[in-house]
């Protein structure tokens, strides 16, 4: 597929918006609520009666050794499983029951560990083919879009350090620069609470503390809400106003940072005993 033929010629700076009046602070309303939440496979119990909150503009944290059912919360969360009990409300509204583009219209997005680009294409094609189609048809997808949707693209582009390489295929970007796409690419969604997991694994140590400037300045500059799933305990520690901690698919602890480093449970679980 080939952009437009109108480019923008130097690179653009994003046009941020504020960020809500309650942004991170620590009484802010939560804008997702999970409340008992139970999900089974097959008699494997994955999540049981688990409730937490995600407080609108703050970072929140979920961390838990592997099989702790972190992302099967996730993934209960933006519809991709049916709960089994409880109830998952965004904004107040329920969506447990919802599907995944409905709940994704409402503005509630997530990422993957492995990235889900189109390899063969440029950058600024992936971004433009993420943009939500009403129709969702083959020829919606590959149809010429507007010269401000193209600029959007260009800036979220920047936006995550991507601008010179725009026109590369993204199959041939690093790991990491392929997962910076991917954040952008959901951006391009304009979500309210992106949900995001591992975002650093598996990339060089060189270009974490980029992507973490970034999750950061989506956060206070474009207001976007953040749940994620992270193993690096340096990153989240770093980042999150709030973790919650899952072991054996059920709530262990919540707190801050410093509570959950300091939290006997947390390091016999997960952390491990020094």
């Amino acid at each position: 597929m080939n952009a437009p033929d109108a480019r923008t010629q130097e690179a653009p700076a994003v046009r941020a918006e504020p960020p809500t009046a309650a942004g991170r602070q620590a009484d802010s309303e939560p804008i997702i609520t999970v409340r008992g939440v139970t999900k089974t496979f097959g008699g494997v119990v994955a999540n049981h009666n688990i409730s937490l909150d995600v407080a609108r503009g703050q970072i929140t944290g979920l961390i838990g050794p592997n099989g702790s059912g972190k992302t099967t919360l996730f993934n209960s969360i933006v519809g991709y499983h049916p709960i089994d009990a409880g109830s998952i409300t965004f904004e107040g509204r329920e969506i447990s029951r919802m599907r995944v583009q409905q709940i994704a219209r409402l503005g509630l997005l997530r990422t993957f560990q492995q990235t889900r680009i189109y390899g063969k294409m440029n950058c600024v094609d992936n971004m433009l083919i993420s943009i939500p189609h009403r129709k969702a048809t083959v020829l919606d997808m590959f149809a010429r879009h507007s010269r401000e949707q193209l600029e959007r693209a260009e800036r979220l582009l920047h936006f995550v350090g991507l601008y010179e390489k725009r026109f590369l295929r993204a199959g041939d970007l690093s790991f990491g620069q392929q997962k910076l796409l991917e954040f952008a690419m959901a951006l391009m969604n304009e979500p309210t609470v992106l949900l995001l997991d591992e975002p650093t694994a598996g990339i060089n140590p060189t270009l974490i503390n980029g992507l973490i400037d970034r999750l950061k300045r989506a956060n206070t500059e474009l207001g976007i809400t953040l749940l994620i799933i992270e193993h690096n305990m340096r990153v989240i520690m770093n980042m999150a106003d709030t973790i919650y901690c899952l072991a054996h698919g059920e709530l262990l602890a919540s707190g801050t940072p410093e509570e959950i480093q300091n939290d006997q449970r947390v390091i016999d679980a997960y952390l491990g005993a020094h």
